[in-house]
């Protein structure tokens, strides 16, 4: 038999971490601190709840929740159980739900009913394939999962999971169409938690603030952290006040944060007034980060931040840490950092050639903890995996180093008269200027350029900046090809569910009256 491949799955490295630690603070909620014991054991009743239900090797659970350590527990419980979990995210639309349940063919579904009781209720009505609805807290449907866990007593946890069993499918965020189930087995997830631990700078004992959704990228550094011995505090929405408070209250040394909640922050009077002193690392991604703003933060908040670059696809592929992020070289602000210790990186042009050095070309991985393939779609799959490397649709140059900079996503790049136009970096240079908060900049349908260069700015509060002022900027650190043809101001901009400017929002507008105007 050969050892090269064997490697513990997901389940044993939680359940180790749980072990390491019994005694220790896992969890910290509104309601009181949860021990790692009593996670432990939690674990335990869940399987056996679940193995009541008597379902196959490979079933699929889906759950609906804000952060609840509950509903970790449950995710984790069936994955050990040899079950795949489907997190729907939580601002999700319902016609994305059902769409979700249906093509990952979920038999469980658990739904927060203490937060989403009436989504619960229209899934439950119309989700034809789920056979099992399991509620947290009360609702007219469904079987309370924690009191069926109490009625089983004392179960010991055990790690059912083998390292090729299904663990994973999860659905991209679907900014650039219909979303995608990216199916991972436990040999590809149990690599995330050692990468994060090698290359990211996590506190020696971590206490986290979890304020974006677990069940997408700020769950992955819940594993992390119980492995560490740390605790994780759970937010079930951002209040940025709250946020504050917390951070000062606890002590929190840790969190993940998308840019638009930064900005929030920033903006916020309380921020002034509270100490930050606990914190050690901020993480930020899902979008870039203006480096104006950037800036910003490093004054007001102190050197804690550091990016994450990945995708639902591969997660995490690169790293820029605290120390990249110096005034002194500010080149680098603009850069997604530097590939971690075990992903190859290469910018491929589209034959699948290596672009010359400086040149801008489609980031390309391998990595153990690539996705093992688009659920149900074999021609996507095929196509993502095209010359034998993962593409992630993002387009990027490299420095000398091998820093990596994102000009944009592929499919968000503007040809106007000809010219190609990422609107990154317009947005940066938007953003440069003292009285922008926020700017997205997008193609729109023109006569003559056949795209014009449309920008969306927030203002800062109190800020009168004009659109000419603001065109004339970016001909001047970017050339006139680069520059808007108009700018629009806003109040605020769409997000995704996952926190990065909906750009599919945007401009379904100007093109939908387009094609109005065609038909």
């Amino acid at each position: 038999m050969s050892f090269l491949n064997v490697q513990p799955t997901v389940s044993a490295q939680t359940l180790r971490a749980l072990a390491r630690y019994p005694d220790r603070t896992a969890f910290v909620t509104d309601a009181g601190a949860i021990s790692y014991a009593h996670v432990t054991g939690m674990l335990g009743r869940i399987q056996a709840v679940l193995a009541e239900l008597g379902l196959p090797r490979g079933a699929g659970v889906a759950t609906l929740s804000a952060n609840r350590w509950e509903t970790w527990c449950f995710a984790e419980a069936a994955q050990a159980s040899a079950l795949r979990t489907t997190p729907l995210h939580p601002l999700g639309s319902l016609e994305d739900h059902l769409d979700q349940l249906a093509d990952a063919d979920i038999q469980v579904l658990v739904v927060d009913a203490e937060t989403y009781a009436a989504r619960g209720a229209d899934l439950a009505q119309k989700a034809n394939s789920v056979r099992h609805v399991l509620t947290l807290g009360k609702a007219d449907y469904g079987v309370d999962l924690m009191a069926a866990a109490a009625a089983i007593g004392s179960v010991t946890p055990r790690n059912l999971a083998r390292p090729d069993d299904a663990c994973v499918l999860a659905y991209t965020g679907g900014t650039t169409g219909k979303s995608k189930g990216v199916w991972r087995d436990h040999r590809s997830v149990s690599t995330i938690s050692p990468a994060i631990l090698a290359d990211f700078e996590l506190p020696s004992t971590p206490h986290y603030l979890a304020v974006a959704p677990i069940s997408h990228v700020a769950g992955t550094k819940v594993l992390p952290t119980l492995m560490r011995g740390g605790s994780i505090t759970l937010m079930k929405s951002f209040d940025p006040e709250r946020v504050l408070q917390t951070i000062e209250r606890q002590r929190i040394n840790f969190t993940l944060l998308v840019p638009t909640m930064i900005y929030v922050l920033l903006d916020h009077p309380a921020l002034g007034k509270t100490d930050l002193s606990s914190l050690e690392l901020l993480l930020y991604g899902a979008s870039p980060m203006s480096p104006t703003r950037l800036v910003e933060g490093l004054e007001r908040i102190g050197p804690v931040f550091s990016q994450l670059y990945g995708q639902s696809e591969c997660y995490p592929v690169s790293l820029l840490r605290k120390a990249d992020h110096d005034a002194a070289r500010p080149e680098l602000f603009a850069s997604c950092g530097f590939p971690l210790s075990n992903c190859d990186v290469a910018l491929l042009d589209e034959d699948g050639e290596p672009v010359a050095p400086g040149e801008a070309g489609e980031i390309c991985v391998r990595a153990p903890q690539l996705m093992g393939c688009y659920w149900n779609r074999p021609e996507q799959t095929e196509e993502a995996f095209r010359h034998g490397w993962l593409h992630t649709g993002d387009v990027a140059r490299a420095d000398e180093r091998g820093y990596l900079y994102i000009v944009d996503r592929m499919k968000d790049m503007i040809v106007t008269g000809g010219f190609n136009v990422y609107p990154r970096e317009v947005e940066d240079a938007l953003t440069s200027h003292p009285g922008v908060a926020m700017a997205a900049v997008i193609g729109v349908p023109d006569a003559k350029w056949g795209e014009a260069v449309k920008a969306l700015v927030v203002r800062r509060p109190g800020a009168g900046v004009s659109d000419e002022e603001l065109i004339a900027l970016v001909k001047e650190k970017k050339g006139s090809t680069q520059a808007p043809k108009s700018v629009e101001f806003t109040d605020e901009l769409p997000v995704t569910p996952v926190g990065k400017i909906d750009k599919k929002v945007l401009r379904a507008r100007y093109w939908a009256d387009q094609q109005r105007m065609v038909g």
